[in-house]
């Protein structure tokens, strides 16, 4: 039987698993305030991965209207910052 480091190991449990978007919504809260900076990170209630969709939630309507306009920029820089592919969409809600 072959040998894999621990990371791997659960790196590929991960991307079989259900898991997934769980971990990763997990990682991209941790990394958001770096992504879009303290004032919009305080402001955002939640953040969910479905399918390589970021759903973002807010109950500040300003905050929605510009997070708007920043969709492209937010997913380059997402997946900039976790280093594949994660965000193809984001939905504001």
């Amino acid at each position: 039987m072959a040998q894999l480091h621990i990371g791997d190991a659960l790196k590929a449990f991960l991307d079989k698993s259900r898991l997934k978007n769980g971990v990763r919504a997990i990682q991209i809260e941790e990394i958001w305030e770096k992504v879009m900076g303290k004032t919009i990170a305080k402001y955002t209630d939640k953040i969910e991965i479905f399918n390589g969709k970021l759903f973002i939630h807010s109950s500040v309507g300003p905050l929605k209207n510009e997070l708007q306009y920043q969709k492209p920029k937010i997913i380059e820089r997402i997946n900039e910052m976790m280093g594949e592919t994660v965000i193809t969409e984001v939905v504001i809600k």
